[in-house]
């Protein structure tokens, strides 16, 4: 097989470099070289990054036309929605059901009986505005309750304290509880009081109740004395540690504007009947008086301490109820037992047309005033006895 061998030229084999100038090896034919790859890099590259900027502006214009075109109207579009009232109706389609009945008006009735009604659903936003906005602005705030309560240290006054303040702590608030001891604050009541949760305070009567047959006169007059230096607002009522309270009876208070009467039940002093003292009503006006033969005479207006309630800007603002005198309201020491109350009420209403019977017709007893309390047992230190009981109980 033949071969061909190709010499190089003369022209190449003789020539001579000096110092390798010329030499295709050199390093100036190196860089020219690496000089040229470095070069179509760079154009490759500006190349992408101006496709890339041209998708890119291309993208934009279409996204600004496209909403340009989604912000145009095109058409006429009701809106007068917040004018109307939306009502929404779907009545479905008729069942046809086939009874096997011979009588033709059994059938009938059956097949009325069968067919749906038509359901309606009603969207009304205007009468929902409404309702809403009734219910915002004819939000009225409950009336404060000041309760009155004096006591002293005897053997039933842990039991009375404590009896008196559940049923507090069950009254919607707000409530204020004045409780008012005589001589000096035992730490008994105070630690009581501290514990039940209801709102109160804490006062101390040192006047001498010896002398007075009412001995809770000073401390009532204290507890008044005090809501008419501090401006108190709300409904004043006297409630007694021994007394029995219902949780209507709180309620029927928030609605006293003046002054407030209702009758009130009490065990007489022999234990063997119960006497109803207090107004008969014609609704909420006062016609009469339940009482007893022995005070029918001498009292003006029949009614217990705990019978009654009076709105305490009386004692602080008379002008607003055109009291002819402003003279301070107090509990007087000096009349006899069983008159403290009407003495009191003469200060504060004219008549019985400024009384308020509560609740309707005067029906319902709201409370009870009972003769428990154990006047022969000493008052136990601390509340509490020395030793148990000693009761022996049959078991059946």
């Amino acid at each position: 097989m033949a071969s061909i061998r190709r010499t190089l030229s003369p022209a190449y084999h003789d020539r001579q470099y000096q110092n390798g100038a010329n030499s295709p090896f050199s390093p100036s034919h190196h860089k020219l070289f690496t000089s040229g790859k470095y070069t179509s890099s760079l154009l490759a590259v500006n190349l992408r990054r101006k496709a890339w900027r041209k998708s890119l502006y291309r993208c934009l214009v279409f996204f600004a036309l496209g909403l340009l075109l989604g912000m145009t109207p095109f058409g006429h579009v009701t809106t007068d929605i917040e004018n109307r009232d939306v009502f929404f109706e779907i009545k479905p389609p008729h069942v046809n059901v086939q009874l096997d009945s011979d009588n033709r008006s059994d059938r009938m009735s059956k097949r009325d009986e069968i067919l749906l009604d038509a359901v309606s659903l009603g969207v009304d936003f205007r009468n929902e505005i409404n309702t809403v906005e009734s219910y915002r602005y004819d939000f009225e705030p409950r009336k404060q309750l000041i309760v009155i309560t004096p006591t002293y240290n005897r053997a039933m006054q842990a039991y009375f304290l404590n009896r008196l303040a559940q049923v507090l702590r069950l009254v919607q608030p707000p409530l204020l509880w004045i409780v008012v001891e005589e001589n000096a604050a035992s730490y008994e009541t105070a630690e009581l009081l501290r514990k039940t949760g209801v709102m109160y305070r804490h006062l101390v009567s040192q006047k001498n109740s010896s002398s007075v047959k009412d001995r809770g006169v000073h401390q009532r007059n204290l507890a008044l004395e005090h809501i008419e230096r501090h401006r108190l607002d709300g409904i004043v009522y006297f409630a007694d540690d021994d007394n029995i309270y219902t949780m209507d009876l709180f309620d029927s208070l928030r609605e006293i504007s003046r002054f407030g009467t209702w009758p009130v039940a009490m065990l007489a002093q022999s234990k063997n009947k119960a006497i109803i003292e207090g107004p008969v009503c014609n609704g909420s006006q006062v016609i009469g008086w339940h009482t007893n033969e022995k005070s029918k005479r001498l009292r003006r207006f029949h009614v217990d301490m705990s019978g009654f309630a009076f709105n305490s800007t009386i004692l602080w603002d008379p002008k607003r109820w055109q009291r002819p005198f402003s003279n301070s309201i107090r509990q007087l020491d000096t009349v006899k037992e069983g008159f403290q109350e009407t003495t009191f009420i003469e200060q504060v209403v004219e008549d019985e047309s400024q009384i308020e019977g509560t609740p309707t017709s005067c029906s319902r007893i709201l409370n009870w005033h009972l003769h428990l309390d154990a006047h022969n047992l000493p008052y136990p230190r601390g509340w509490l006895l020395p030793r148990n009981l000693e009761v022996v109980l049959p078991v059946e």
